[in-house]
């Protein structure tokens, strides 16, 4: 990583392969722990809870779910763009971006068995991190002060 902003992963303007390999590891594992917890163990924890806390638990499996689909898509694009299938240019497109995720309630989510609070957690963190990276590979234009575009065009001119 050459540039200034290698401490987020990303250099000039690309997300580094080292990275999206270590986040995409990091995804498949938590997607398959969030899968055995919901889909087995946690059924027992689920059925012991009042009828709106399963419903809540229902409700975050599949916010869970949801979060680690837009991650995982997100960083196979990036994949994609490292085994030069696509540029740059087009993972930045709109439709290749980190997809919106549903919040999850944090009054419902502190109801519920601790295993599956920290699954929930956990999908938060990464897809926070993922939601920083995305952020950080468009420039924010309204972040250029006048006299930084002015000091640009002069050392361009020369």
């Amino acid at each position: 990583m050459d540039s200034g902003l290698s401490n987020i992963g990303i250099a000039d303007g690309m997300v580094t392969s080292r990275l999206v390999s270590a986040l995409y590891i990091e995804a498949m594992l938590l997607a398959d722990e969030v899968r055995t917890y919901f889909d087995e163990t946690g059924r027992e924890e689920r059925d012991s809870l009042a009828p709106l806390q399963r419903v809540s638990f229902s409700c975050e499996s599949l916010k869970v779910t949801t979060r680690l689909m837009h991650i995982i898509a997100w960083l196979l694009t990036w994949r994609a763009v490292d085994a030069g299938e696509i540029t740059a240019q087009q993972a930045r497109e709109p439709s290749r971006r980190l997809g919106q995720a549903s919040e999850s309630d944090n009054d419902a989510v502190a109801a519920l068995p601790d295993r599956a609070r920290g699954l929930i957690n956990s999908s938060r963190e990464l897809y926070d991190r993922i939601a920083r990276l995305d952020a950080g590979l468009t420039p924010d234009i309204a972040s250029v002060s006048p006299a930084r575009k002015l000091i640009d065009r002069l050392e361009s001119a020369f």
